[in-house]
C-alpha cells in the first residue's frame, strides 16, 4: 500500500468516526471499508498498474466522506474533501480530477464511461452479491428512517429492493459478472420467495376472513353451545335429584313394610296404624312425583316437507323425526344447513323447549321435596302423638 493511501485511510477513518452523524447506520466507516475491500478484489484481477490502483483506492476511501456534511449532494462534498486533502499532499492535479470523476460516478443512475468507473461502481454495490446483504439492507432502511428521508414498511422495502435488483442495478466489470452475479441472483430469489410467501399468507388470511364472515358468528356459536350445555347439565342434576328421592322413599317403604306392618296385627300396636299410614302415604306420593319429574313425553316423531319448507319443525330434537325414514331426514338436514336463519331458529327452539322441560322437572321436584319434608315432619309428629296418647291409653 502506498504512503498516500495509508494517509487517506487514517484521515477518512478519523472523520467518519468523529464527524459523521450516528444516524448514518449504513453509509459509515464499515461501508467504506467494505467498498475498499471489494475494490482491491477487482484490482487483483485487472492488474492496472500501481498508479491506477492507487487512484481507485483513494476513490474508494473518499467516495462517501461527503456524508459528514449531510446526505444532499454528498458526492460533490466527497470530491471536495478528497481534493482538499490531496492538494495538501501535493498530489497530481490531473489525478485528483480523475479521482473526483470516479467519485461522481457513484451517483445513482450514472453510466460508467471507463473501466475505473465500472470498478468503483461494482465495488460500491458489491453487497448485493454478499451474504451480508440482508444486514446491510436493514441498516440502509433504518438510516433512511432515522434521517427522516423515508419510512418504508417491510413489504415496501422488499419491493423496492426487488425492483432495484431487476430493473436498475447491474454489474459492469467482467469479473463482477462472473463472480458476483450468482450471489446477487441468490439474494434476489430469496427476496422473491419472501414476497410469494407473504402473498400466500395474505391469501390464506383473506380466505379465512371470508370464511369467518360467511360462517355463523363465533360469539353466537358460543352462546348456543354454552347455554345448551348448561341446560343439559341442569337436566342431569334434576334427574339425579329425582333418583335420590326414589331411592330414599323406596328404602323407607321397604323398612315400613318389613318392620311396622307386621306389628299392626297386635292390638297393642293399634296406635301405630295412623302414623304408619301417614308415613307410607307421603312416601308413595313423593315417589310418584319423582317418577313424573323424569317421565319422558311421547311425541309424534314425524314431519312433512311443508313443515320443513315453512321452518316449523325442529330437526335437532329426536322426538320430531324418530319415525321418519333416513332418506327423508337426510333431505331435511340438507335443507336446514342451506339456511343460516333456519339453523338459528332450530337451535333457539331446541333451547326453548329444553327450558320448558327443565321448568316442569324443577317445579315437580320442588313439590316432591316439599311433600317429602312435610311427610317426614308430620309422620314423626303423628308417631310421637300416637305413642304418648294412644299408646298410653292402651297401657292403662
Amino acid at each position: 500500500m502506498s504512503e498516500i493511501v495509508e494517509k487517506a485511510e487514517s484521515f477518512v477513518t478519523e472523520i467518519l468516526e468523529n464527524q459523521l452523524d450516528p444516524k448514518f447506520l449504513y453509509h459509515n466507516l464499515r461501508h467504506t471499508q467494505r467498498v475498499v475491500k471489494s475494490t482491491k478484489e477487482l484490482l487483483n484481477f485487472y492488474n492496472l498498474g500501481s498508479a491506477e490502483e492507487e487512484k481507485l483506492l483513494l476513490t474508494a476511501w473518499f467516495h462517501d466522506t461527503g456524508y459528514t456534511n449531510g446526505s444532499k449532494d454528498h458526492e460533490e462534498a466527497s470530491c471536495k474533501i478528497a481534493t482538499n486533502f490531496l492538494k495538501q499532499e501535493n498530489y497530481n492535479p490531473e489525478d485528483i480530477e480523475q479521482i473526483c470523476a470516479a467519485i461522481l460516478a457513484t451517483k445513482r443512475f450514472h453510466q460508467p464511461v471507463n473501466l475505473n468507473e465500472e470498478i468503483i461502481r461494482d465495488a460500491d454495490a458489491s453487497h448485493f452479491a454478499q451474504k451480508s446483504y440482508w444486514e446491510t439492507t436493514d441498516y440502509l432502511k433504518e438510516e433512511l428512517k432515522e434521517l427522516g428521508i423515508a419510512d418504508y414498511s417491510n413489504k415496501e422495502w422488499r419491493d423496492l429492493n426487488i425492483k432495484m435488483f431487476r430493473n436498475e442495478h447491474q454489474f459492469y466489470t467482467d469479473y463482477a459478472k462472473e463472480n458476483w452475479d450468482e450471489g446477487k441472483e441468490k439474494n434476489l430469489k430469496q427476496l422473491v420467495k419472501e414476497k410469494k410467501t407473504e402473498k400466500e399468507i395474505a391469501k390464506k388470511e383473506a380466505l379465512k376472513a371470508k370464511y369467518k364472515s360467511e360462517s355463523p358468528d363465533r360469539g353466537i356459536q358460543t352462546l348456543f353451545r354454552v347455554t345448551l350445555k348448561n341446560h343439559l347439565t341442569l337436566s342431569d342434576i334434576a334427574d339425579t335429584k329425582a333418583n335420590i328421592l326414589l331411592s330414599v322413599n323406596a328404602i323407607i317403604i321397604s323398612v315400613a313394610l318389613s318392620n311396622l306392618i307386621p306389628k299392626l296385627d297386635n292390638p297393642s300396636n293399634a296406635y301405630l296404624i295412623y302414623p304408619t299410614a301417614i308415613f307410607i302415604t307421603f312416601s308413595v306420593v313423593s315417589m310418584v312425583l319423582a317418577v313424573l319429574a323424569t317421565r319422558p313425553n311421547v311425541t309424534s316423531g314425524q314431519f312433512t316437507k311443508k313443515d320443513v319448507a315453512d321452518k316449523k319443525v325442529n330437526l335437532l330434537f329426536f322426538g320430531n323425526f324418530h319415525k321418519m325414514s333416513l332418506g327423508d331426514y337426510e333431505w331435511a338436514i340438507q335443507e336446514l344447513v342451506k339456511d343460516k336463519e333456519y339453523i338459528y331458529s332450530s337451535l333457539t327452539k331446541d333451547l326453548y323447549f329444553l327450558g320448558l322441560v327443565l321448568n316442569r322437572k324443577y317445579k315437580i321436584l320442588r313439590l316432591t321435596y316439599t311433600i317429602f319434608i312435610v311427610g317426614i315432619v308430620v309422620s314423626v309428629i303423628a308417631f310421637a302423638l300416637s305413642f304418648n296418647f294412644l299408646g298410653g291409653t292402651e297401657r292403662l
